[in-house]
């Protein structure tokens, strides 16, 4: 009863329920997101107010350095005071801030974490690749209808420089997650060093995937899921190209399901493109253009491992869904069912 009190507040005189206000903050390797919104704690859902994405490649070299270079810190933080300052305009009474695969890289972390402090009055929690893959899940979970939702789900969240496979229920139970050291970063920064990538680049890009995948399915069997969803960046980037949509558009892309082979050609011509045809893509964020080609690449190895695993199940795999929600939203449920007061706010 505490932790209901704490996010439902019911008014005396008029017994109306008033919804908690909260943040989530998802710092990455890649971006920094911000969702500011309304919860309801008991039905778990999310009434938007508002969703931010900033470009700061946090995360640039630490795959080959193991340490945050201070021009990322100091661009990191500086969105991090801004994004505290439409908390505290937008008077946000909980906050969960994570940080994931380049905070757990870094040798450097406690820097970050202290500037963090002090520009938002909360500590980031730095997850584990588990603990990131049950947020992703629970927010993909959140937003799904659930008269459509089947009976066990495969979420995949690409990121930057991780990978999160979770494989769960559709009363939310996750039954296996694992998270691998592969991202559209970290494969840039590790193999694609040219631009377009040669194809000895890329061979060696697959094989470092495929290598990854290998120890994924050690722990999450493919075939037990009966549908798939893609969450996060280069997965709703190559949708937007896919469906061939002229800006970015949310409404249009949450809920989309691609064949397996629309994704793998949407792939290719990452793959092939010029940085100058990316850019004139009116859907892609400028900062994900020198990425977006090694994130291609890692979703189109992901999708095919999974197809042809599944083929001769009893749920083949041949299209994937879309999700606009991920990580971000589970933050903001995270801080409903467990508020956290910044202390600056």
């Amino acid at each position: 009863m505490g932790q209901q009190r704490a996010t439902r507040k019911i008014s005396e005189r008029s017994g109306k329920l008033v919804l908690v206000k909260v943040a989530g903050i998802d710092c990455g390797t890649n971006s920094i997101r911000l969702l500011i919104g309304s919860v309801d704690a008991k039905q778990g859902k999310i009434t938007d107010e508002l969703r931010r994405m900033e470009i700061v490649r946090l995360g640039a070299g630490v795959d080959s350095t193991g340490r945050f270079a201070p021009a990322a810190l100091a661009r990191t933080l500086d969105a991090v005071a801004d994004y505290a300052a439409e908390c505290r305009r937008r008077k946000v009474e909980s906050i969960r801030f994570a940080a994931t695969s380049a905070t757990r890289d870094a040798e450097n972390r406690e820097e970050f974490i202290a500037g963090v402090y002090r520009r938002l009055g909360v500590y980031p929690q730095v997850l584990s690749g588990e603990q990131e893959a049950t947020f992703s899940f629970q927010g993909a979970l959140s937003a799904l209808p659930i008269a459509e939702i089947p009976p066990r789900l495969l979420t995949v969240d690409l990121g930057g420089g991780s990978t999160e496979f979770t494989l769960g229920t559709a009363a939310g139970e996750v039954q296996a997650a694992v998270s691998m050291n592969i991202g559209s970063v970290r494969m840039r920064e590790r193999h694609l060093h040219s631009d377009p990538p040669t194809a000895a680049e890329i061979a060696a890009a697959r094989a470092d995937v495929q290598r990854a995948l290998d120890a994924v399915e050690a722990k999450i069997d493919f075939t037990a899921a009966a549908a798939v969803i893609g969450l996060a960046g280069t997965v709703t980037s190559l949708t937007a190209f896919a469906l061939q949509l002229p800006n970015y558009d949310p409404a249009r892309i949450h809920g989309s399901a691609l064949r397996i082979a629309e994704i793998s050609a949407a792939a290719e011509w990452f793959l092939q493109a010029t940085p100058a045809e990316r850019r004139q893509l009116g859907f892609l964020h400028p900062g994900r253009v020198d990425v977006i080609a090694a994130g291609a690449l890692v979703w189109q190895e992901i999708v095919r491992r999974i197809a042809a695993r599944t083929a001769d199940s009893a749920t083949p795999v041949r299209e994937i869904i879309t999700s606009e929600h991920d990580i971000l939203d589970g933050l903001a449920l995270w801080a409903a069912r467990q508020p956290q007061k910044p202390a600056r706010i």
